[in-house]
């Protein structure tokens, strides 16, 4: 039977229960968004200095971010079975830590909050537009909700 293979890897290290709950808050958001496995995506608990690295790259932001997403829409090289490959998620766990402090709720519900994000940009959300900012907060809410996150999206004057 087919399912969701979610890589958690973590050059910033966290507890095992985060891991844990990071890929099964990718493994909501692709149910709740009806996305059937085979289905891949790793998540990369990272630091800030390889997400501003990646932000000045890819975005042309020279400075940290929270996380960034990077859609495969191909299937990973060398995979025997060539499941579909979603993309990568890379979170920065140290500024997802001083946004935690910052909005006063734990490490574990700013990561389930940043790898729904990250999960959502993947399958084609974005937040450039209001309609489409609001599309995207409202799902986020949802699946944050179904996870029993301590909170369900960011803080009103959050960046973009």
């Amino acid at each position: 039977m087919a399912s969701y293979k979610i890589h958690v890897q973590q050059k910033v290290k966290v507890l095992h229960s985060i891991a844990a709950a990071l890929r099964t808050a990718v493994t909501v958001t692709l149910r709740h968004e009806k996305r059937k496995p085979p289905i891949e995506v790793t998540v990369l608990l990272t630091d800030d200095d390889q997400l501003k690295t990646l932000n000045k790259e890819y975005r042309g932001i020279d400075k940290p971010t929270d996380v960034l997403s990077f859609e495969a829409g191909d299937t990973m090289p060398g995979m025997v079975d060539d499941d579909p490959y979603l993309g990568d998620i890379v979170i920065s766990v140290p500024t997802a830590e001083r946004q935690a402090k910052q909005g006063g709720h734990s490490l574990k519900s700013e990561l389930q909050l940043l790898t729904v994000h990250g999960t959502l940009h993947l399958l084609g959300f974005d937040h450039e537009e209001p309609e489409e900012k609001d599309r995207m907060w409202w799902t986020q809410a949802s699946i944050l909700a179904q996870l029993g996150a301590e909170i369900t999206g960011p803080p009103e004057d959050a960046e973009d």
